[in-house]
């Protein structure tokens, strides 16, 4: 099977665990077997590797979520990273030529593609088998997945079929409506459009290179920034009269505010937290190293992190964007590809953070122009290079780096640092990489 998952988005409707550079299907919330944590996107990923070990899945996304995908699923995932974001459209165009020139996928093979981070079971995915199969053989040049609706959604599109077989052609679409319009669809036989659909490749490079003067892949990326903003629907679904749509009627939610992302965690809490027997339908998410009491509390979400703390009515929480769009964005926590950060304190001329690297990782080779750095191992081991020299590092160990110096750290086990960067301009700006000098 070859998958691509749209990744997309900048964390607002879930703040304060989103942000610009962590959106919701990044967020640790599930428990797997094991009692670890999983985010949406590791539980998607999971999913399709039992259905099929061998399936090729690409994920197409910004630049900004390349280190938590590498972080979250490993350096083996296929990335199809958009220089800047253009919908849906030109996503799959460059996704689409991607798998043809970088994997060598043939025009022939069909291609499902579906959003990263819909809570589903392991029967949504043996049906995005059975649709890129159906793609495959049959006359339509697109095949949709139609998701039977459990309520009249106002949040969804619908696609009218023309017959109620399990396989149908499609009569219309339409957009999102008022509940009224809704249920009126849905007594028609209405199904939700999920913005999930399957091709044969050489199809949707056809129509993208109908709309787009390109070559190849390369040409394409080249080009991103100059194309227009166009969703898949309306450059294509919307052009096309060969489309049929496959029914399901299995598990679908789309985890999009706080009251529905709460509806699907299989605990109360996921960090600290306490409750007195008088809370009724409380959930609280916690990221800080800090415990939350909740008392008296009914139809309640408390999320905390390092970003903000958030109180609020589960309905409530579904109106929290305008809110959001007033607070300051600087990012407090972040996954890279070699591990993550926490900002731990912002003074004048001060910034804190507390790092953590992977095992086997390290970060870039770099230097600062206006900061000295100071670093504090509080844990693990692991080799650091200053100025092309070789230090072993351990717990207790401090390294002073000032302006201009070059510099980098390798984890040889989880190694925890207090990175102190001291200056009178410190900004994110502020750093040059260079190539690491074959020393190891």
């Amino acid at each position: 099977m070859n998958i691509v998952l749209l990744s997309g988005g900048s964390g607002q409707r879930l703040w304060p665990l989103s942000n610009d550079i962590r959106s919701k299907q990044f967020i640790k919330i599930f428990h797997t077997a094991d009692g670890e944590l999983e985010s949406m996107v590791q539980r998607v990923y999971r999913q399709i590797r039992t259905i099929d070990k061998d399936a090729t899945v690409t994920i197409a996304t910004s630049k900004s979520q390349v280190s938590a995908i590498h972080n979250q699923l490993g350096e083996d995932v296929g990335i199809s990273v958009e220089p800047c974001r253009r919908d849906t459209f030109p996503a799959i165009a460059l996704a689409a030529a991607y798998l043809k020139d970088v994997k060598g996928i043939s025009e022939d093979e069909p291609v499902v593609v579906c959003p990263v981070d819909p809570y589903v079971e392991i029967d949504y995915f043996d049906a995005l088998k059975d649709l890129g199969a159906l793609a495959a053989s049959s006359n339509a040049n697109l095949v949709l997945m139609g998701i039977e609706p459990t309520y009249p959604s106002e949040k969804y599109g619908y696609i009218i079929p023309d017959t109620p077989a399990p396989v149908s052609t499609v009569s219309m679409f339409k957009e999102k409506p008022t509940k009224e319009i809704a249920e009126q669809y849905i007594s028609q036989g209405a199904l939700w459009n999920g913005g999930v659909f399957a091709f044969r490749l050489g199809y949707v490079l056809d129509r993208a290179h109908a709309l787009i003067d390109f070559e190849n892949y390369e040409d394409l990326f080249i080009k991103y920034e100059t194309l227009d903003k166009i969703s898949f629907d309306y450059a294509v679904v919307e052009h096309e009269d060969r489309i049929e749509v496959m029914r399901f009627s299995g598990m679908w939610k789309d985890l999009g505010t706080w009251n529905t992302l709460t509806e699907a965690m299989d605990s109360h809490n996921v960090g600290e937290a306490l409750f007195n027997e008088t809370c009724r339908n409380v959930h609280v998410v916690n990221e800080l190293n800090l415990p939350v009491l909740c008392m008296g509390l009914k139809d309640i979400v408390v999320s905390a992190s390092p970003d903000g703390i958030l109180v609020s009515d589960k309905e409530q929480s579904s109106y929290i964007k305008p809110f959001v769009n007033t607070l300051d964005h600087r990012v407090m926590f972040a996954e890279k590809s070699w591990g993550s950060f926490r900002i731990l304190d912002i003074e004048k001329e001060s910034l804190t953070i507390k790092v953590t690297l992977n095992p086997g990782h390290q970060m870039n080779y770099h230097s600062h122009d206006f900061r000295n750095e100071v670093w504090n191992v509080i844990s693990g081991t692991g080799r650091a290079v200053i100025d092309g020299v070789i230090y072993n590092v351990h717990a207790g160990d401090t390294l002073q780096m000032n302006a201009g110096s070059k510099h980098t750290i390798f984890a040889d086990t989880e190694l925890q640092i207090i990175e102190v960067q001291f200056g009178k301009d410190i900004n994110v700006h502020d750093k040059h990489k260079y190539d690491l000098p074959s020393l190891f």
